[in-house]
């Protein structure tokens, strides 16, 4: 699982309101952006996005949280990732889906 905290850097090219995926530590690496087109908040499969394994780092820009799950279906233990919060270290810990929040209006 990444670390309890999570870092204040982030990494400039996340943009509002949106989760984002890093495949290289400290917010490099190529970029994958999600957002929600839901108030309720949807789960997406990196497998389907064929970023199972590949997911370093992630920053969430939300105004709520976010999680990263070891499994392909947003079950399991998630790694919560706090409103403007960064984690740019995953360590050991392997998204297979991503739950991104809701959007706000």
């Amino acid at each position: 699982m990444p670390p309890a905290t999570a870092h204040a850097a982030q990494s400039a090219d996340c943009p509002s309101s949106a989760l984002c995926l890093y495949s290289g530590q400290n917010f490099g690496g190529e970029l994958l952006t999600f957002s929600s087109l839901t108030s309720s908040g949807t789960c997406v499969s990196l497998v389907d996005h064929g970023w199972a394994g590949r997911v370093k780092s992630v920053t969430n820009t939300h105004t709520t949280s976010a999680a990263l799950f070891p499994s392909d279906d947003c079950l399991g233990g998630p790694s919560r990732i706090d409103a403007g919060a960064s984690i740019g270290d995953l360590g050991s810990f392997v998204p297979l889906s991503a739950w991104v929040p809701g959007r706000t209006n």
